[in-house]
């Protein structure tokens, strides 16, 4: 609020101290903004910690993230040099929790108080009803995750044997014992690539089966003993179409076509879905350890049909299927993400609401870390009055500009929603969002507004 030049810090509320919560954090603290972090968990890290106790996380116990430390890390806080390109799960939570005793994040943070109903006020601002009471609050900062609550397919029929949701694996002896079971995974996200992997292993007795409805493209994690994401980059000189065009050109003669290690050939052209990391997957499917087969049609008892007219009796189907964007905390007709889709300006605002932030809800290409990082410098300007948002219409344009952008090459699926390019999003974000949003805010309090 402006008063005579000056601007009244607002009172924050964080949902969340995952990645997207501990950066907002971080960046408000740097403003000295006053906020309050709500945490349903007794820790932080969110999706990175491992065995969560409020039931968010989704690692399984051999998990490596598939984004290699080098575009992993916050621009103000590097990764450790002597962590692995690929870190394991324990190391990214490790890595949190530096990040969070580096910069006194947890003094900020109401552990075990999760909000349960976020009201908006009819004179603007929040009131924050969590476990241990109800607060009010003069902005909202949503930061709760879209990897938690499991997204299952509707398939014709019913199985009758085992079934469960990626979310709930850890290995392949829990939830369930896997050991000599037939076993069908579905989808061929990275997920999926790495559970097949694992449970298709010989010494465990098992028979996998791998079934995918669109296909994907696989791409090696390393080229020419490089993480390949290092080679990575798109640059704001050439138009995105192009740049895509010559990533289509080469990508099979780097990674191989699909359809030549026995998976179904793609519907669809690379970058046109997310592309599914995997070193191992190839060679599994290639020594016969998986077998790969379309989309399922129908489920028939123990016996599951798939689109190619063949049918295979399982044990066990995991379903590596996505999860639902969903807010718990909001009423469903004030905010919701319907088929995952929902409109933010800039991946953040929703037009009409100026006291409402979200971070992380995106599928940014090649990592979270840094564009939540990015998210989290904005918010921080905003609160702290140093940017202003435009009109809620042109907010609207910007939106069906940036799908476009963005999703309009993509294939028409939940997961594909919130799909970002990371470095013309950040490129967006620094050079010109930023700079045009202190010039909005400057123009408003020289008009008194």
């Amino acid at each position: 609020m402006a008063n005579g030049g000056h601007v009244a810090h607002p009172r924050v509320a964080v949902i969340g101290a995952g990645i997207s919560g501990l950066t907002t954090g971080k960046m408000l603290a740097d403003r000295g903004i006053d906020y309050t972090c709500f945490e349903s968990s007794d820790r932080i890290g969110g999706n990175w910690a491992f065995g969560n106790p409020n039931g968010h996380s989704s690692a399984y116990r051999s998990l490596h993230i598939d984004t290699s430390k080098y575009r992993l890390s916050f621009r103000d806080f590097p990764m450790p040099e002597h962590y692995p390109d690929f870190p394991h799960h324990t190391d990214i939570k490790r890595y949190l929790d530096d990040y969070a005793e580096h910069f006194g994040l947890l003094r900020n943070i109401e552990f075990g108080n999760a909000v349960r109903h976020a009201r908006r006020l009819p004179e603007g601002g929040w009131e924050i009803e969590s476990a241990n009471a109800t607060e009010r609050f003069d902005m909202l900062v949503v930061g709760n995750g879209h990897h938690w609550d499991p997204r299952l397919p509707d398939f014709p029929g019913e199985f009758t044997g085992a079934a469960f949701h990626s979310h709930s694996y850890i290995d392949p002896y829990t939830p369930l014992d896997l050991r000599d079971m037939r076993v069908l995974i579905v989808g061929i996200g990275n997920s999926a690539a790495d559970i097949a992997v694992e449970v298709s292993s010989r010494s465990l007795g098992t028979e996998v089966w791998l079934s995918t409805r669109s296909g994907s493209w696989i791409v090696p994690k390393y080229l020419a003993g490089v993480p390949g994401d290092r080679y990575y980059r798109t640059v704001p000189y050439v138009p995105l179409t192009w740049q895509r065009k010559f990533a289509q050109i080469f990508t099979p003669v780097l990674a191989g076509k699909p359809e030549k290690y026995g998976l179904p050939t793609p519907n669809h052209k690379f970058f046109e879905a997310h592309p599914t990391q995997s070193v191992e997957l190839p060679l599994r499917l290639g020594s016969g350890d998986i077998v790969a087969k379309p989309n399922v049609t129908r489920l028939d008892g123990k016996t599951v049909h798939f689109e190619d007219g063949s049918h295979h009796d399982f044990d066990v189907i995991i379903y590596c299927t996505g999860y639902n964007i969903t807010f718990p905390f909001f009423d469903p007709e004030f905010i919701s993400a319907p088929d995952n889709r929902i409109d933010l300006y800039k991946r953040m605002f929703a037009p009409g609401i100026d006291d409402l932030v979200f971070v992380g809800f995106a599928q940014p290409y090649p990592t979270l870390f840094p564009f939540v990082e990015c998210q989290a410098r904005l918010v921080a300007a905003f609160a702290a009055g140093e940017y202003a948002l435009p009109s809620a219409d042109r907010m609207r344009r910007v939106i069906t500009a940036d799908h476009q952008k963005f999703n309009g090459h993509m294939v028409a699926r939940a997961r594909h929603t919130q799909q970002v390019d990371y470095f013309v999003y950040e490129r967006d974000i620094r050079k010109r969002e930023l700079p045009a949003g202190k010039r909005r805010a400057r123009a408003r309090v020289r008009s008194g507004s």
